[in-house]
């Protein structure tokens, strides 16, 4: 059974830091693309970034040099390093994987920036 939990969400001032983990168990993240989303209040969820296979990643134009993907393979866990945070960051965060073309979402983690 796949599952991912996310974490490491909280309440942060703007400027501010917070690491969120998506650890994943019945797959191995190593084998597989796995993504970070955010879904701001009343909005859709979109993807902020990504790690494939090969550990090439993807980070969307509205967060590059803020947001840092990376993997620990031994942890079977995905992260998503957040570095001066902007009010427009708060949202639900969410991670993402397929296997076998279903895709499978964690519950999320809220984050919330304030001024």
């Amino acid at each position: 059974q796949v599952q991912l939990v996310e974490s490491g969400g909280g309440l942060v001032q703007a400027g501010g830091s917070l690491r969120l983990s998506c650890v994943a168990s019945g797959i191995t993240v190593t084998d597989r693309t796995v993504g970070w989303y955010r879904q701001a209040p009343g909005k859709e969820r979109n993807l902020v970034a990504e790690i494939r296979s090969n550990r090439d990643t993807f980070d969307d134009a509205s967060v590059k040099g803020r947001l840092t993907i990376s993997r620990d393979n031994a942890k079977n866990t995905v992260y998503l390093q957040m570095n001066s945070l902007e009010p427009e960051d708060t949202g639900i965060f969410f991670c993402d994987t397929w296997q076998s073309e279903t895709g499978y979402w964690g519950q999320g983690t809220q984050v919330t920036v304030s001024l």
